[in-house]
């Protein structure tokens, strides 16, 4: 893959990464659901390639 492929990537990522980090931990503080596990899930689409990719998991609030 090409160095602009690889570099415009690894940007749409991390700034998924930091936007979602700071979605959930908003949304974690207003809930304010200490120790309660909370079920997520991540959903990546590409419309014109007809591409989903799902991505699911736990994330535990702060005790």
């Amino acid at each position: 893959m090409s160095d602009d492929f690889n570099m415009s990537m690894r940007k749409f990522l991390k700034q998924v990464g930091v936007t979602s980090q700071q979605a959930i931990e908003e949304a974690m503080r207003n809930a304010g659901g200490s120790g309660k596990t909370y079920a997520v899930k991540a959903l990546v689409t590409i419309e014109e390639l007809d591409m989903t990719h799902e991505v699911t998991g736990e994330i535990k609030g702060q005790d």
